[in-house]
């Protein structure tokens, strides 16, 4: 995931007023809502997050409505609902994830969009044609019908403020499997499945990631965020954890001269040969990862203009990435309990313009248009990491940030191990969100190769739309792991866990009972 920087909010309290609605009030739910408007802004765009509140009876769908009090603002991009605009009218219909509200319950919603003139709030929110005010009905008939047993989504966590989630379950040990005793099984690709080596038997990842190694070593802040010794990996058995995804650094590896020695290069691949050692004593499946690399990138979607490999950049680096998996594939060759994810979220088709030159840098690399850089295409990593005699599973996430696998296996590269597996991420506010998605790009790339979602997330801090990935990913038995094992507030991300004992957010706490169920 891209982690992004703190902005500044802007809050607007909007509440709903309740109608029973329809000819028979006695059959209808009587709708009331509350609407909390978060944005930030800067020169001609926004974002904003918009938290909805049930007042009234259970709904098994909604609408919101609202105006935009300026002619010259715009959605131009929206999550979590199925977003229009006509005039000045914005539509937010729900998915299928999110459709349901108990009464007393919550969803949040979003969008980016651009402004000329000024960004008023908007201050006419209505819900299934209701306006929202705040107030409960005057009088709730009995519906019909049974609440919904849709998880009620919390207000998102979204950066641009603080949620406010409902309380999240401690642990339950009593409820608990006992933890799987021994070291990690070594793995290989038997057809569509990742299987235990020595048994042959399927071995699905599934578990968190773990993040911290990626970005605080090139902030000169150390190399962890937060513990990752025996206790805190202990917490994580406690889950249920089966693998760990760990993001790297590639110039914290290779220890490059904007690195501060006692962060990079030996002292950084001790402490990452060390956390793996610990994972699978502990049976746990490390997966390393190259998650930020070296490259000067500005052009669309860009996340920063640094050279150094301080954000997510749109492709390998020639320079510098065949040495980084060189070098991981010695330090854990022999070791097929370790799996390579070789990096953690392609985007060259928003550089080069189309998918179909894309796919083409993606597989092949060099010189690729909108990129200054030179390019390692993955054809090139993974020869890379064979040249070694590295045997290990290695994962390979498609573009749009691993979003889009619709022509993974036209371009899968050769491997002379045949041991590849797709790499996938999906959040609420990506583009393929929907079983209908999934049942036509992913079920093609599961049918012939391991297929493993490395990050599931969402900004609502609840678990709503990942109940719906996991549902479709177990019952194709696939793998996934929840993005991320970190104690941060859901207001910063989607992250798992409120402390390091293994405390799960409202979000984290699906993740949770589906491991511990599994």
């Amino acid at each position: 995931m891209r982690r992004r920087g703190a902005i500044l909010t802007a809050l607007g309290l909007l509440a709903a007023g309740g109608l029973a609605l329809g000819n028979t009030p006695a059959a209808q739910a009587a709708v009331a809502c509350k609407v909390t408007y978060t944005a930030s802004q800067w020169q001609g765009g926004m974002s904003a997050n918009l938290s909805i509140q049930n007042l009234g009876d259970a709904l098994s769908n909604w609408t919101l409505t609202f105006t935009f009090p300026d002619s010259g603002q715009k959605v131009t991009q929206g999550w979590s609902a199925t977003w229009s605009q006509s005039g000045s009218t914005v539509t937010a219909t729900a998915m299928d994830w999110n459709k349901s509200l108990s009464a007393g319950g919550s969803t949040s919603i979003g969008f980016n969009g651009s402004w000329s003139g000024g960004n008023p709030a908007p201050a006419d929110f209505a819900l299934n044609g209701v306006a929202c005010n705040g107030s409960t009905p005057s009088q709730s008939p009995s519906p019909s019908a049974s609440p919904s047993r849709s998880p009620s989504p919390s207000p998102s966590p979204s950066p641009s403020r603080s949620p406010s989630p409902s309380p999240s379950p401690s642990p339950s040990p009593s409820t608990s499997p006992s933890p799987s005793t021994g070291a990690a099984p070594k793995l290989k690709v038997s057809g569509n499945r990742i299987v235990n080596a020595a048994t042959g038997t399927p071995y699905r990842l599934l578990g968190v990631n773990r993040s911290g190694g990626e970005f605080m070593c090139v902030q000169g802040r150390g190399i962890w965020d937060g513990p990752v010794d025996n206790a805190a990996i202990d917490a994580m058995k406690a889950w249920n954890v089966r693998a760990v995804r760990v993001p790297l650094n590639e110039e914290c590896w290779l220890g490059l001269s904007n690195i501060p020695s006692s962060y990079g290069g030996a002292a950084y691949q001790n402490e990452v040969k060390a956390y793996v050692d610990r994972l699978v004593a502990k049976g746990i499946t490390p997966i390393v990862e190259m998650h930020w690399n070296y490259g000067q990138y500005t052009g669309n979607s860009s996340g920063c203009s640094d050279v150094h490999a301080s954000c997510q950049k749109p492709m390998p680096d020639a320079q510098y990435a065949p040495q980084f998996w060189t070098g991981v594939a010695n330090a854990f060759k022999g070791r097929d309990e370790v799996v390579f994810d070789l990096f953690n979220e392609p985007y060259p088709e928003r550089a080069t313009g189309s998918a179909a030159s894309g796919w083409a840098c993606w597989r092949d690399g060099g010189t690729c248009s909108g990129i200054p850089y030179q390019v390692a295409g993955f054809q090139s990593l993974v020869n890379a990491v064979r040249a070694t005699g590295a045997t290990n599973i290695i994962m390979l996430g498609g573009l749009a940030y691993s979003n889009d696998l619709s022509q993974w296996l036209q371009y899968k590269p050769a491997d002379s191990r045949n041991n590849l597996a797709a790499a996938w991420h999906v959040y609420n506010f990506n583009s393929c969100v929907s079983t209908s998605c999934w049942d036509s790009q992913l079920a093609p790339v599961a049918a012939q190769v391991p297929l493993v979602a490395g990050e599931i997330g969402e900004n609502t801090c609840s678990h709503g739309f990942i109940d719906q990935v996991m549902n479709w990913f177990d019952a194709k038995g696939a793998s996934y792991l929840g993005w991320t094992w970190n104690a941060w507030d859901c207001s910063t991300g989607p992250s798992l866990i409120s402390d390091y004992n293994g405390t799960p957010t409202a979000f984290g706490a699906g993740l949770r009972a589906r491991l511990l169920s599994s």
